[in-house]
């Protein structure tokens, strides 16, 4: 009994020295870029099979302030809001209500080619149409409050950029698109259809679209980094980014977010593997995006991506999901760039899965 109890804990005091010794491994990799303590810093989260086995903050949330970032702060997310509108799309469709294979011109008439545009292309980034960011009178409309109409409008006669389908080319202007076909078929706004329809049907109460002006709970301040220090972030009007960019979550609603998608609970499995398929271009060369996630692999095995980066923010998240091994990171500051040392994080979190 009492070598059967020594066994035992020695064991446990194994698994505890091991997951420390991961941990410090982590902090270490975080450490590399995330490593001022009296400046803007960043928050991570790495779960397996759906449950935390890592999660922490480093540096402030509040400059003037001197209050230390928390797990719980609340972040933009910039471009990671395409997954959420991409899921709406296929939710839509799921009910009916539209078709991916659907040309453009369907629901918005007077669209410059519109007819050969199909909601596919703009889920893939393939339709060739300009991106707003590149426009030059984006400096213009920053902090005005634009309609989806009124967004839409703005680059919709631009000069292509390729014919739909002829490349793969990031693109922010088709997700502003499919977020006004989203209110168009479903007869809400973008905002209220996303809160129903995805955060409140799945937990996310501390997930908003976002706005400056709202007091928000534990809200992360944003912030650009000068030659002469930090300074807080530009301000712009949300309604420009939009469906596009405009959301803000927290690492444990994110969490919670990929949970939902491996349980099905937005779409079902038919749905859902639409979003994590690879497509081809019209020559038939396949690319690695599905709709609303670039696909990606470390060391062959493969990987569902998507970063973010918006005034005062960057964001990154990769999921593996061979072993149910989620890797997150939010920035509150766009000089600090999580991107590499989340995916460092993941390659690391895969070999010990591994081991």
């Amino acid at each position: 009994m009492k070598k059967l109890l020594l066994s035992f804990c020695l064991i446990l005091l194994t698994h505890l020295l091991f997951g420390q010794n991961f941990a410090e491994k982590v902090d270490r990799i975080i450490q590399t870029e995330f490593n001022k303590k009296d400046g803007p810093g960043g928050v991570f989260l790495i779960s397996k099979r759906g449950k935390p086995i890592y999660e922490k903050a480093f540096g402030l949330s509040n400059l003037e302030l001197n209050i230390k970032l928390e797990p719980n702060n609340v972040f933009q997310i910039g471009s990671m809001t395409k997954q959420f509108t991409a899921i709406a799309i296929l939710m839509l469709e799921q009910d009916g209500k539209l078709n991916t294979a659907d040309y453009i011109s369907k629901y918005i008439p007077d669209y410059p080619n519109g007819n050969k545009i199909s909601i596919h292309d703009l889920l893939t980034h393939t339709s060739g149409i300009k991106d707003f960011t590149k426009t030059k009178g984006l400096s213009e409309i920053a902090q005005k409050e634009m309609t989806p109409k009124m967004m839409v409008d703005f680059f919709k006669n631009e000069p292509v950029d390729f014919q739909p389908g002829e490349k793969f080319e990031y693109n922010n202007s088709g997700y502003v698109v499919l977020g006004y076909i989203i209110e168009l078929v479903s007869g809400k706004t973008y905002e209220d259809f996303i809160q129903l329809n995805i955060f409140d049907k799945i937990g996310m109460s501390n997930s908003y679209y976002a706005t400056d002006r709202k007091v928000i709970k534990n809200r992360a301040y944003g912030y650009h980094q000068k030659s002469y220090g930090y300074v807080n972030k530009s301000v712009i009007s949300f309604s420009v980014p939009y469906a596009s960019g405009s959301l803000m979550s927290t690492l444990e609603d994110m969490l919670k977010w990929q949970n939902s998608l491996n349980k099905n609970l937005l779409l079902n499995q038919k749905e859902t593997a639409k979003a994590f398929t690879k497509y081809k271009l019209n020559n038939g060369e396949e690319f690695e995006y599905g709709y609303g996630w670039h696909l990606k692999n470390i060391n062959g095995i493969p990987t569902r991506e998507h970063g973010g980066s918006i005034f005062g923010f960057k964001s990154m998240a990769v999921y593996i999901p061979s072993e149910d091994i989620y890797v997150l990171g939010f920035s509150n500051c766009d000089c600090n760039s999580p991107t590499q040392i989340v995916k460092d994080i993941a390659e690391l979190a895969l070999k010990d899965s591994q081991k």
